[in-house]
């Protein structure tokens, strides 16, 4: 029974404390309403939360009209928030989508402390977890790309993603539980949609078992991240004398590894050398240097030694630009855009910039803070400027410089976030495949 697998998956994954209060996000369609259901049958204290975005004329009434009937039934606290979309999406140039995510989740947040829950509870179910994993994968993604959504994201828990859509349909058909039905979900306009509605239904007419299949890969992918990650970690013993910012790699311990090459890429990176740099460092002659846009690698008799390129010391972070949200040093929001034409006004290129989608082919993206001699070719201008004369035109003090973060992608600085964007990795007009950055707050 549902339930059942939705009380072991909640245990197992630790995602709801007995005795705090559980914020459920209620749209009202099938999934949201068996979520409401099963947390209450299971005896969790539940608080509801409906949002209506008024994009779809009466069904969104239709919709609000029917959590506070099922809310009022079920005696169930229930929050409504009214919000205007368009007047969002002009003032912060974002997208539909996006500017639905930011206002929901906003919004989710203040009422999980407003009303003392301790998560809030959506959705997801495993198909969900299909197709986000089939989404990944058509952008090019990378291991932790294929291993789907995780059962807690911060203070968002998702305890269905143990039980499928037709587990969902059934169970509640089983109680006479209605629900309402969003059309939008049957357009194939949107990339999730046509994966949902067209391209999966013809895997699983074709292939026996192709469902199940799909989530085992799912699982595997997970355990073959966490052990990937693990292994590194405990690789790093290759490393001596390391402080963050310079080190000595033991090339002798180094070869003793098969994919060598892979494993010092991993120690690497945070450093800014490329996949590239790293293979050949394994075969390089003696003597020879390596620099990343932070660091100096050179190769001796017995060891690879790394050094900063001066003595300031400074933060690089690695980040992966198939993620949605980057939270650390500087909080980003992540938006792949598949369908909207792309038009300059729906960004300012201060606190949200558009790239073109070749920017995901880098070998690396990181966040660092700038150096006395940094360049770039600013949108709208003809040649580089330093970032130095940048700043002098916004006439930043030092403390502000210093705080000020860089966007960079295999050594070309793409924005300097909070002041201007580059023209490298620009969107053509009308394009609808592009990538959406802004800063969060």
């Amino acid at each position: 029974m549902l339930v059942y697998k939705v009380k072991s998956f909640i245990e197992q994954s630790c995602l709801i404390d007995d005795n705090i209060p559980v914020l459920v996000a209620l749209s009202g369609g099938a999934d949201s309403v068996a979520l409401l259901r099963a947390l209450l049958e299971l005896g969790y204290d539940c608080h509801a939360a409906h949002c209506n975005f008024h994009l779809r004329g009466d069904e969104s009434n239709r919709d609000e009209r029917f959590v506070t009937e099922l809310c009022n039934r079920l005696d169930v606290p229930l929050e409504i928030k009214h919000f205007d979309v368009p007047a969002y999406m002009s003032e912060h140039g974002v997208s539909l989508e996006m500017a639905c995510r930011e206002l929901r989740y906003k919004w989710f947040s203040y009422l999980m402390k407003e009303n003392g829950c301790g998560c809030i509870a959506v959705a997801h179910h495993s198909d969900d977890n299909i197709e986000t994993f089939f989404l990944n994968a058509l952008r090019g993604t990378g291991i932790a790309g294929l291993t789907g959504m995780k059962p807690r994201n911060g203070d968002v828990v998702r305890p269905l993603l143990c039980v499928s859509r037709s587990d969902i349909l059934n169970w509640l058909e089983s109680m006479g539980q209605d629900f309402v039905v969003d059309s939008t979900n049957l357009e194939n306009d949107a990339l999730r949609n046509r994966i949902r509605n067209v391209v999966l239904p013809a895997i699983y007419d074709n292939f026996n078992g192709a469902k199940q299949s799909l989530l085992t890969t799912i699982e595997n992918m997970g355990q073959c991240n966490e052990f990937y990650r693990e292994a590194v970690g405990v690789m790093r013993n290759i490393v001596s004398d390391s402080d963050g910012y310079s080190m000595i790699i033991d090339m002798e311990i180094l070869a003793s590894f098969k994919n060598r090459s892979m494993l010092l890429y991993e120690i690497l990176k945070p450093l800014g050398f490329n996949a590239d740099q790293c293979r050949d460092m394994l075969t390089s002659a003696v003597g020879r240097h390596f620099m990343s846009s932070s660091h100096i690698a050179v190769i001796n008799r017995v060891n690879i030694e790394v050094t900063p390129h001066n003595s300031r010391e400074e933060s690089i972070h690695v980040i992966d630009l198939d993620d949605e949200l980057i939270e650390t040093p500087v909080r980003l929001e992540i938006k792949h855009e598949h369908n909207l034409p792309f038009s300059p006004d729906i960004v300012n290129g201060k606190s949200s910039v558009a790239f073109s989608p070749e920017i995901l082919q880098c070998s690396q993206v990181l966040l660092r803070h700038w150096r006395e001699g940094d360049r770039f070719r600013p949108f709208g201008m003809h040649g580089s400027k330093l970032i130095s004369d940048l700043f002098t035109d916004f006439k930043l003090t030092e403390k502000e410089k210093n705080k000020t973060w860089l966007l960079e992608a295999d050594g070309e600085i793409v924005w300097v976030i909070g002041y201007r964007a580059s023209q490298v990795f620009k969107v053509p007009s009308d394009s609808t495949h592009y990538l959406l950055i802004r800063i969060g707050y």
